[in-house]
């Protein structure tokens, strides 16, 4: 056995199945081992990606739905550094991903070849763990300590650097797996202290995120809600969040700090579970960083690293909120299928409308999917996830990992043309796998985010400059072409009569589907 086999077969040992590749030559070992290589039976699953951002960004969607790592397999640093905003947006999932990157051999590397660089130094950003290797019989353990550490809970990004002669000398057997942490403790006060807040009777909002957001977070939060009358609020951009009917009825905290700051000011305090204190996106002029106002009292019962959901369940027995204490819940109720223009509003209840139960929605929407969440608290209940950190071109790669991740689920990839374009191969990827999404892409033909920050800041005629940058209708980009191109059905749809035909044609579909919507 050598490296890369050990490599691997540790991978399998630990629980791994899946690989998301975009390799080269001095990866080669590990390619060849992803065919010779059987552990209890078993062969790592290998997906092509064709750039590395979809590689990572598959990992990250496959890691919030299988709440387990898969593997990404890039070359040397550049290829790396293709995946590196993914995986900023991964980290700040707190996403479990275990990045193995191929380098130079140990040989190899004072002569300083064209493709040498300082791979730890672009890993460390986005990495809660970082090993470069110097042996091949070093190869196995540090596999199994990456897997273990990417699974560090709620989880992180670890990187495994594997210089080609480690891959392709030889080595011992499979590492077994390594012990795995557990979630941290909270503070033995912690519960009291929310508990005494929420007696007060005065407005208390409960701010939930992380693993909060799960089933089991989400109904003691209920519990709690009805039992004490706060509301609930969730994090502006989750991970992953449990929606639809069924569920305790939450706010999602509005994405301009304006708004934000002005939701948040009419309560007395607010109790953080599973989030820390909220802040703006960016700073503004006269605005501040932090979203509770001052002046409002603010208590964590649980912060992102600690077990958020055990933590709702003592909060929910201190408070007398048992099972029977029951809570808010939104019943199915489904909208009335949309005519007429192709509205974000009509966007939002065609959706709704059509969704199958337990679907997953990947939301990288930007402005016209400002009105689904909402429209959504009465679908069938489905799996939420969004855009974590901010990196655009998340949305097309995160579907296609959780399609990977969930093959008896709907995923749904409701998508920015603008930022689909940072990525667009993954539907090449979802055509070869033949996976099943459907990709309901909102064409307006502009970066219209840039555009609403610059009215924001009192730009309301913006110059000829200022427009170039912000548009994307010269040329027009054809979505429908390109999704052909890439082995994806596609149509074009104008009115919200033709969305609702065609959404229900593709849903009803086996394998990848994009519906291109000209705003």
């Amino acid at each position: 056995m050598n490296g890369a086999e050990s490599i691997i077969a540790s991978a399998l040992a630990s629980g791994v199945e899946v690989c998301f590749a975009n390799p080269g030559t001095t990866e080669l070992p590990l390619v060849a081992a992803l065919d010779s290589v059987r552990e209890g039976g078993r062969t790592m699953r290998a997906i092509l990606g064709l750039f590395e951002g979809v590689c990572t960004g598959a990992a990250d969607g496959y890691a919030r739905m299988a709440d387990r790592p898969a593997l990404t397999l890039v070359h040397l640093g550049p290829g790396f550094a293709n995946g590196i905003a993914n995986l900023h947006n991964a980290r700040r999932a707190r996403s479990p991903v275990v990045n193995v990157i191929g380098d130079q051999a140990t040989w190899h590397r004072e002569f300083d070849a064209p493709l040498t660089s300082d791979i730890e130094s672009l890993a460390r950003p986005v990495s809660g763990w970082i090993r470069s290797i110097r042996e091949s019989k070093q190869a196995a353990g540090a596999t199994a300590e990456a897997i273990a550490a990417a699974g560090r809970m709620p989880g992180q990004v670890a990187t495994l650097i594997v210089p080609s002669d480690c891959q392709w000398n030889s080595a011992d057997g499979p590492a077994p797996p390594a012990a795995r942490s557990t979630l941290p403790p909270i503070a033995p006060d912690a519960v009291d202290h929310a508990a005494a807040i929420l007696r007060r009777g005065a407005p208390v909002a409960l701010m939930l995120g992380g693993l909060a957001l799960r089933e089991g977070g989400l109904a003691a939060a209920g519990r709690i809600a009805a039992s004490t009358g706060c509301r609930l609020i969730c994090e502006t951009f989750f991970a992953r969040l449990e929606h639809g009917a069924g569920l305790p009825a939450i706010e999602r905290l509005p994405y301009f700090p304006d708004q934000a700051l002005k939701m948040l000011s009419t309560y007395r305090a607010v109790v953080l579970a599973g989030v820390g204190d909220p802040v703006a996106f960016f700073g503004y002029p006269n605005v501040p960083s932090k979203l509770i106002p001052d002046g409002i009292e603010t208590a964590t019962l649980a912060g992102p690293m600690q077990d958020a959901a055990a933590a709702l369940e003592a909060l929910a027995h201190a408070l007398g909120a048992g099972v029977s204490a029951g809570g808010a819940r939104t019943a199915v109720s489904r909208p009335a299928r949309p005519t007429g223009a192709l509205t974000p509003p009509a966007i939002a209840a065609a959706i709704v409308a059509l969704m199958p139960e337990r679907a997953i929605v990947m939301d990288e929407s930007a402005t016209t999917g400002g009105s689904f969440f909402a429209a959504a608290a009465t679908a069938p209940r489905f799996t939420y996830l969004s855009l974590t950190g901010g990196a655009i071109g998340q949305g097309l790669p995160a579907a296609t990992g959780a399609a990977v991740a969930c093959p008896d689920r709907r995923v749904i990839a409701f998508q920015a043309d603008g930022s689909a374009m940072y990525t667009a191969q993954a539907l090449w990827t979802q055509a070869r796998e033949q996976l099943d999404v459907t990709t309901i892409l909102c064409n307006n033909r502009s970066y219209r985010i840039l555009q609403v920050e610059l009215a924001r800041a009192g730009i309301a005629e913006p110059g000829r400059s200022a427009r170039s940058l912000t548009d994307l209708a010269n040329p027009e980009i054809n979505w429908t072409s390109i999704a052909r191109g890439l082995g994806v059905p596609a149509v074009r749809v104008e009115s919200a009569d033709a969305l609702v035909k065609e959404l229900e044609r593709a849903l009803a579909a086996r394998g990848p589907n994009l519906i291109e919507m000209m705003l």
